[in-house]
């Protein structure tokens, strides 16, 4: 399997998807193809040209950057809204970072090729520190990114408002990872968009990033080969968002460390769904473990839901609020939770869901040096908005609470 990013030599560190999730312990329990002897990542091209977008810039627009950048260069865009500013990206290698305060890409009502502000199908691109807002087209499936080819890097960026946030094409060569972003209120209303919506690709990654208040669509729906969540905040919260989290394909997918709330006026009853609509990938495996599931919907729900098939499940070491259920249809699934009250948290209402010191939940998943061998346990955990943070390196004796935080309220 090749690496999925390179980062210029200079500037930044080699990337890989596999890298992210090297030093876990879970690593082990993931298909071979996942953690086989990697070739060295290749580099970014160093003699690419920076071209520096603004009203004071060399470019005064997007589009015309679009049009201009090589494979291997810089484009950096200053701050400000540009609106209508929309662009096709086919180069490799490339950047785009906004410089200082995030720029704000404002689609007023433009699409590029009737599909969203950026449309990607170049290769080993990476976005960073961009804002999208308001993508709209008549097939109501306008994205602030629409991923069309090859490996895609969003870190720290932000979209809200759109049809979609990102929505990818479909093909195993398709790669996307997503760090330090956030996804607010995005969706057309018809339950057909997402705020993230990643299609039958070979990989999501997504850590460190907050999904929010999605209109009637999934707050993340991944169909691809390999998705793995880590360390992030998906919650309904007053929104209509319908299920928090969807592998409606199956596939290899982790989650690990997240908190996932459904908020009051939920359209759907579930909040993690894995394999609704079939499963159609050779390996479907769902390993979601140390999160901290919370139903806020009065009429009480399903905190995940398993369909029956060809698959292997581990739903272990979640914290679970609220009234529901789980509904898990394989009769092999490894299944051991904990039912928390609402006086174990500091501040539920306000999404503070770090365990009290008083609470009886402290330690109750157990001891490191306990835990079945290779299975996964937490090393960081998100801290709002879209960041996470490192936890104490663990010994042995170190006691685990079950759910996505180990650190506990003052």
């Amino acid at each position: 399997m090749r690496s999925v990013f390179a980062r210029d030599a200079g500037r930044r560190a080699t990337f890989s998807a596999i890298g992210l999730v090297a030093t876990m312990p879970w690593l082990a329990l993931l298909p071979r193809r996942l953690w086989a002897q990697l070739p060295p990542a290749p580099r970014w091209n160093k003699v690419g040209r920076t071209i520096q977008v603004g009203p004071q810039g060399e470019v005064r627009t997007l589009a015309e950057a679009a049009r201009l950048a090589r494979d291997g260069d810089i484009v950096e865009v200053a701050s400000g809204d540009y609106r209508g500013d929309v662009a096709v990206w086919a180069q490799r290698d490339l950047v785009i970072r906004g410089a200082g305060e995030r720029p704000k890409l404002i689609a007023n009502g433009a699409s590029a090729e009737g599909k969203g502000i950026f449309v990607v199908r170049g290769d080993r691109v990476r976005m960073e520190n961009l804002a999208f807002f308001g993508a709209t087209v008549r097939d109501r499936n306008g994205a602030g990114v629409r991923l069309e080819k090859g490996q895609l890097q969003i870190s720290g960026c932000h979209f809200e408002g759109n049809e979609n946030g990102i929505l990818t094409g479909s093909g195993d060569g398709i790669e996307l990872e997503i760090d330090h972003s956030s996804f607010v209120a995005n969706g057309a209303g018809d339950g057909q968009s997402h705020n993230l919506y990643a299609g039958a690709i070979g990989r999501l990654t997504v850590s460190a990033s907050y999904f929010a208040r999605s209109q009637v669509g999934h707050l993340l729906k991944s169909r691809a080969r390999e998705s793995l969540i880590t360390y992030c905040r998906l919650t309904g919260e007053d929104g209509t968002s319908s299920y928090e989290l969807e592998f409606p394909n199956g596939g290899v997918a982790r989650v690990l460390g997240c908190l996932i709330q459904q908020g009051p006026r939920s359209e759907n009853a579930t909040i993690v769904s894995y394999g609704a609509e079939g499963y159609r990938w050779p390996d479907n495996e769902l390993q979601l473990t140390f999160n901290t599931i919370v139903n806020d919907r009065p009429a009480g729900g399903i905190f995940v839901h398993v369909a029956a098939g060809q698959a292997k499940v581990e739903i272990l070491d979640n914290l679970l609020l609220g009234a529901g259920d789980l509904d898990v249809k394989i009769s092999s699934a490894a299944v051991k939770n904990r039912t928390g009250r609402r006086t174990d948290f500091a501040d539920p209402a306000r999404m503070d869901y770090r365990l009290r010191k008083s609470s009886p939940q402290v330690g109750a998943a157990g001891l490191v040096g306990l835990l079945t061998a290779g299975r996964p346990h937490p090393d960081k955990e998100y801290l709002h908005p879209a960041d996470s943070r490192k936890l104490p390196d663990p010994v042995p004796l170190t006691p685990l609470s079950p759910g996505a935080f180990q650190l506990l309220a003052d």
